[in-house]
């Protein structure tokens, strides 16, 4: 199995203001295509060559690093496409607004703790707000790494992902990554 690089739910200018073309363009089209590219090359001729994304995903522990490292960053990515929107945003209702306000109080004291959980990743990472036992927690992961990975500290099924490596943000950000997760 060979993987490719996902089509945008939506043009690359579509996310302004809060994500500027420029950045879009190169973190789709270069960023994530330097990891599908990557994890079909260290795949090539091994064991794990015909598993999908999701096996790969689930026993990082035991997959080479190049494998870990490229397959979270296509599969984070492609997650990561598929939850933004345009014109999207502001408080959620439904099932969704209601586990956010009985598991974090208000939608504001959530917005709070993941913004601190993409705050305090040192260096590159991801922040999550996951299902964890039935119940919505935040959670971040280093590098490529996500909540569904053996690998993960804080194991769970992603409903949000923020992408905290710069190169998700530097560009109209520059190193005001609090900015960048407040849009």
């Amino acid at each position: 199995m060979s993987f490719t690089l996902p089509a945008l739910p939506y043009a690359h200018e579509a996310l302004e203001p809060h994500f500027d073309t420029l950045t879009m363009q190169i973190h789709h089209g270069k960023h994530h295509q330097a990891y599908v590219d990557n994890l079909n090359k260290a795949l090539a001729g091994t064991p794990n060559e015909g598993k999908t994304l999701e096996e790969l995903v689930a026993v990082a522990g035991t997959i080479s690093p190049a494998v870990r490292n490229n397959g979270g960053g296509h599969w984070n990515h492609s997650f990561f496409w598929a939850s933004l929107a345009p014109n999207a945003g502001g408080t959620p209702t439904g099932a969704l607004g209601d586990a956010i306000t009985a598991a974090f109080g208000s939608f504001d004291a959530f917005k709070e703790k993941f913004a601190a959980a993409g705050m305090t990743r040192f260096g590159s990472g991801w922040a999550w707000l996951i299902v964890k036992d039935g119940k919505l927690e935040v959670s971040s992961t280093p590098n490529q790494d996500n909540p569904l990975m053996d690998v993960a500290d804080v194991k769970g099924a992603p409903l949000l992902g923020a992408d905290v490596w710069e190169h998700a943000y530097y560009l109209k950000y520059q190193n005001r990554r609090a900015d960048y997760l407040a849009a």
